[in-house]
């Protein structure tokens, strides 16, 4: 490329104001001497070079901004600029333009003047670049020539407001993923894209339609040096460059090189992998070569395993959240070699899978799993395990010690995606042979199966790890500008918290769906959670939906993470796959309004709030802690009616009498200024109190609960909320260690805490509740307030109350799995089968009571159904008019001998003469009506 710059510096002069066809002319001559020069430039050297960059030419200025936007093929939108302006596009196909104002414009290859449009924009068009204002419409001119603005795109451009002398006014860059669609996304989808390998070749593909020129390197192993390099040919339709090699490479390693001008950088020669890549070679550096079908990839058995069918409907689902390392990393039952990977889930006796046999026993359908694509944060190889000291529970010390080598320890959630489709390398036994990791996930998913659990898993296409020239961005040095939402100025957005990803953008949107199809389709993945799932649109979620379901041949469910904020919040960009977007989708939402009224507070507490802001469960009104303020009893009610709108499945047109006597439709109840209705089926609420985000439940009972709170009554606490989960309507949505008093000690965000802080005990002595100050990035402004909840050994449950933790909620997932009341499938079934006998003015808040009429359905097993949720620290009674003369009966789980809570053996009493139910403190209570009982009672017209 070098060798070819300066004849380019020499005709720049000439064509600055060459007529339209003269210039294409110009560039097709410039493309053919790039293409020369790439081939004959060494790339085989650049294969194996220490950088992952090499600067071709400096960009020796660039505009402080991009603010105008290239719309299709043939029109820029300036936003706030005048539309009675002159404006030309200067472009210099290597780099070196300069446009500082006042000056005239220098080092321009051509300068293309520029017309405000007249005429209106296509309505798509103009609906999908509403979110940028008005401005000045600019048009092309007509006559340029075919192929002219793909070159265009390839160089440096600037567009310029001039005076009448041609002298700078103002000048920007350009966000150009809309003309770069409307050019090549249509012919690109008939390329298959990544590397295909077979027995009559393999053939390599990479959407790349802004690069001058793109190279192949081949390497034998994950290390060793390149063997051979070739140059990729380029389809000008789709900007799609491919080789077809006449060898099946199955089994080697390869890197692309792309030739592409960055703004901001310059002409820049990158060594990247392939955004397609279905696995890697240790610490990512290069892709490896598979096909998925070939029989070496599959672990003994894998053509015969198949999932458990469980789940006939989406409400069917109760899900275990689940992070590998975290799993088996601690269990002493597990050979030490497979401690923390995905063959951890292979040794099924060991202590954690028979915890997971036991819940799938129960009713748990779903193990999903925390990120088990390639991720950006652990190293593959050579991860550093902390030494921990012994240090007193409040000390600042173990946190020290994780945190000194966070950045290279061998733990992290996984929020951080490199490789979208490629499973992660820490997790398999050998990270440097790109077979095993997918035979060693495979053979995960097979146990998991074999254990009656179908997996499910936690995708994160919202954004990546890094973007720009960054050597953990992949996407960004390919096709710079184009895989990132940018802001007014044309800077990655970052509300995810990373570099946010445009899934509105066609090959975004594409490369999600093909990753999510792979995942389903030939690892066999059952149901996928979307990490912020709003930032999406619903659309690309629908089209992902029909995709995977026809490839995987089988209903694969999707819910995700439906919050609406960031710069794509209330459809500010595009229809959002956001709660309040996707009823009638069938896709689920987690729903904040249960798990902020049973917790109390929000996941963004902190300082006083963590405590006094208490839930329905641990104390609000009827309890306070020491730092909770008087508070009004209607605090209480309002509460209950949200906890009533989870149960009832957050369904929108559902009708409910509230805490005022008025009888409305769900979605007209407020929920910090939203409807807390918002779903149309209850498939599509997933309802939960515990997830990896946040802490621990039983973290935040440690605050807020009154102090004195015996060890028992904590465990019978987390009971409670769990119950209230598993008798909602919709998806039942449990974290890992939820049903073993799982602590963090206190961690608020254990994202990158390390091991110490993301401990699971599957022998249940310990839930590690005071073992240290939690990491000081995300906890130290409140450390003074924790210091004394960690020294307090009262607050450290004992074995017994784990147990208890344990079988309780196994008989709560066994009552929610004895009948489909629990799971009903329409709203119109919730609305005339649900009735909540306790509600309006004169109701008893503390507890919780709702009735399921089973009379017609011909699977209900039971007539009727009442469960009592007391969340009182004493014994209630509470008087159903509905219940007099009936023949209730505990549940079987409750009246077998073996039963977790004894007391509601024991204690619970149904007075049929009265309709009075006496429920123990802090219990909760299923009576039924056996088939064929004289009178299974009246459960009116629907959820009142």
């Amino acid at each position: 490329m070098t060798a070819t710059a300066p004849a380019l510096r020499g005709r720049r002069r000439a064509a600055y104001l060459a007529p339209a066809r003269t210039l294409q002319a110009f560039l097709l001559l410039a493309c053919l001497a790039a293409a020369t020069a790439v081939q004959a430039g060494g790339i085989t050297d650049a294969c194996d070079a220490e950088a992952h960059a090499d600067t071709l030419r400096h960009a020796a200025w660039t505009p402080p901004h991009a603010r105008a936007h290239w719309l299709d093929a043939g029109t820029i939108r300036w936003p706030d600029m005048p539309v009675d302006g002159r404006y030309a596009l200067h472009h210099a196909r290597g780099g070196g333009l300069a446009a500082p104002a006042g000056d005239r414009v220098t080092g321009a290859d051509e300068r293309v003047a520029l017309r405000v449009r007249s005429a209106t924009l296509d309505g798509a068009v103009t609906a999908r670049f509403a979110f940028t204002g008005a401005g000045a419409e600019l048009v092309l001119p007509a006559d340029l020539a075919p192929g002219a603005v793909p070159a265009l795109l390839r160089g440096q451009l600037v567009l310029v407001q001039e005076d009448d002398d041609g002298r700078v006014l103002q000048a920007t860059s350009l966000q150009v993923a809309g003309a770069l669609d409307a050019l090549h996304a249509d012919a690109a989808a008939g390329h298959a894209l990544g590397a295909m390998p077979s027995a009559s070749g393999t053939r390599f593909a990479l959407w790349a339609p802004t690069a001058h020129a793109v190279a192949l390197c081949l390497y034998p192993d994950d290390d060793g040096p390149a063997t051979s390099s070739v140059a990729l040919r380029r389809d000008d339709a789709s900007g799609v460059w491919t080789h077809h090699a006449r060898d099946d490479l199955r089994g080697r390693y390869f890197t692309y090189l792309v030739d592409v001008f960055v703004p901001g950088t310059g002409l820049v020669r990158n060594r990247v992998t392939d955004p397609y890549a279905v696995s890697l070679g240790a610490d990512s550096r290069r892709a490896y070569i598979a096909d998925l079908d070939d029989p070496v990839l599959a672990p003994r058995g894998w053509d015969a395993s198949v999932a458990p069918a469980r789940v006939a409907a989406q409400a069917d689902m109760v899900i275990y959240e689940l992070h590998v390392r975290d799993f088996s990393r601690d269990d002493a039952t597990v050979p030490p070699a497979l401690r923390g990977r995905y063959l951890g889930f292979t040794a099924t006796g060991s202590d954690g899978m028979r915890h997971l046999q036991g819940l799938a026993w129960a009713g748990v359908t779903d193990v999903h799993l925390l990120p088990v694509f390639d991720i950006a944060t652990v190293p593959e190889t050579g991860c550093v395990i902390p030494d921990i000291p012994d240090a007193a529970p409040d000390s600042d010390a173990q946190q020290a010690a994780v945190m000194a080598v966070a950045a290279v320890d061998c733990f992290n959630w996984g929020y951080d995606p490199l490789h979208f489709t490629a499973p992660e390398g820490s997790y398999a036994t050998d990270a440097a042979d790109g077979a095993v990791r997918i035979r060693e996930l495979r053979a995960m998913v097979m146990a998991l199966h074999a254990a009656g659990l179908r997996v499910g898993m936690d995708v994160v296409y919202n954004h990546t790890s890094a973007s720009g020239q960054d050597p953990q961005s992949v996407l960004d040095r390919i096709v710079p500008g184009y895989y990132h939402r940018l802001d007014a100025d044309g800077a990655v957005t970052r509300s995810t918290c990373c570099d946010n990803t445009a899934t509105e953008h066609s090959m975004m949107a594409r490369l999600m769906i093909d990753s999510a199809v792979v995942w389903a389709r030939d690892h066999r993945i059952d149901s996928f959670r979307f990490d912020l799932m709003g930032h999406q649109p619903r659309d690309a979620m629908l089209r992902l939906k029909q995709r995977v379901d026809a490839a995987a041949g089988r209903d694969v469910q999707l819910i995700g993470e439906g919050w609406n904020f960031g710069e794509v919040a209330d459809g500010a960009r595009f229809v959002q796959a956001s709660q309040l977007s996707l009823g009638g989708t069938g896709i689920g939402t987690f729903s904040d309004r249960g798990r902020d009224a049973i917790r109390g507070g929000g996941p963004s507490d902190g300082g006083d709030a963590l405590a006094a802001n208490q839930g329905y469960i641990n104390g609000l009104v009827y309890a306070p802690n020491d730092a909770a303020p008087a508070r009004p009893r209607d605090h209480l009610l309002r509460a209950a009616d949200l906890v009533r709108v989870g149960l009832a499945g957050s369904l929108r047109d559902v009708r409910m009498t509230t805490f005022d006597g008025r009888t409305l439709p769900l979605s007209a109840i407020d929920y910090v200024g939203q409807p807390a209705g918002y779903a149309a089926v209850p498939g599509e609420v997933v309802n939960y109190v515990e997830n990896h985000d946040n802490q621990t439940l039983y973290d935040s009972n440690a605050w807020k609960l009154p102090r004195g709170t015996s060890s028992a009554d904590r465990a019978r606490v987390q009971v409670l909320a769990l119950a209230l989960t598993a008798f909602s309507q919709g998806v039942a949505y449990f974290h890992a260690g939820v049903d073993t008093l799982r602590s963090k000690s206190l961690d608020r965000n254990s994202y990158d805490s390390g091991d110490w802080f993301n401990r699971l005990d599957w022998t249940y002595r310990d839930n590690f509740f005071g073992t240290g100050l939690p990491p000081a990035p995300d906890n130290a402004a409140d450390w003074a307030r924790m210091r004394p909840l960690l020294a307090d050994s009262l607050l450290r449950p004992a074995a017994a109350d784990i147990a208890f933790a344990r079988d309780a909620f196994r008989d709560l997932l066994r009552i929610r799995a004895s009948t489909p009341l629990f799971r009903l499938r329409s709203a119109a079934e919730v609305q005339s089968r649900l009735r909540f006998p306790n509600t309006g003015p004169a109701q008893d808040p503390l507890v919780m009571a709702g009735m399921l009429d089973g009379r017609g359905m011909d699977d209900a097993v039971f007539d009727a159904v009442l469960y009592l949720v007391n969340v009182a620290p004493e014994a209630r009674t509470l008087v159903v008019p509905d219940a007099l003369d009936v023949e209730y009966v505990l549940h079987p789980v409750h009246a077998a001998h073996d039963a977790a809570d004894g007391r509601i053996r024991q204690d619970a009493r149904f007075d049929a003469r009265t309709g009075g139910f006496t429920v123990p403190a802090r219990s909760a209570a299923v009576y039924v009506v056996p088939r064929g009982s004289t009178r299974p009672g009246a459960t009116g017209n629907g959820t009142r």
